[in-house]
């Protein structure tokens, strides 16, 4: 076989195998890489950008990458339904405040830190598992793994398990709960925004 004609069909090969590989790419990955390239961009701005300067360029990644409408349902749980649709639009846009604003909050330096996901992407009926690590070189390593649904054609988050520990979605209900059964929907709006306040919004 020529030079030639062998570095020709090497690239032949190539051409065929990388649209192949790209069809085997789940897309539940997407926006995990997406949410991990937006942290690391709000933490490298740290306090040049400041808070609000954090908040405003997190805010469209999470708008992009979470499904909050969702969240902030599976968050109330079964009372979800005793809501009025205006107090649902105002739940979900606390809901929106607050993660926007404790992201911006937990993220807010950089020393080295990177982002990687694990490859092997874990299918749990119609929802996904990506598994990711948070590393800098003198810090332990942090697990972070997400949770997505597919919604409109598009997978996004509806839960965070930090440190491989209980869902974050869970540690909302049980403490969503009893907000919501002392005073309903709008002392449960008052409680995220005091969360939201307390993340230095």
């Amino acid at each position: 076989m020529s030079f030639s004609f062998r570095t020709a069909l090497t690239g032949a090969l190539v051409m065929i195998a990388a649209p192949a590989a790209a069809q085997t790419a789940d897309p539940a990955r997407a926006p995990v890489q997406m949410l991990d390239d937006g942290l690391v961009a709000i933490m490298k701005g740290g306090s040049s950008l400041g808070t609000q300067g954090r908040i405003a360029k997190i805010g469209p990644v999470v708008d992009q990458t979470f499904d909050i409408p969702l969240i902030t349902r599976l968050s109330v749980g079964p009372d979800w339904v005793k809501v009025a649709p205006a107090d649902q639009t105002a739940l979900v846009a606390a809901m929106r405040r607050m993660t926007v604003a404790q992201y911006a909050s937990n993220f807010s330096s950089w020393s080295g830190h990177s982002f990687a996901i694990d490859p092997k992407i874990e299918t749990r009926g119609a929802d996904k598992l990506v598994r990711t690590t948070l590393s800098a070189p003198k810090d332990e390593a942090v697990p972070i793994a997400y949770r997505l649904r597919q919604s409109g054609g598009k997978w996004r988050v509806i839960d965070v398990y930090y440190r491989n520990s209980i869902s974050q979605l869970a540690t909302r209900r049980a403490d969503f709960a009893g907000v919501f059964a002392k005073g309903g929907a709008k002392a449960l709006i008052t409680h995220l925004d005091a969360l939201t306040a307390k993340s230095g919004r």
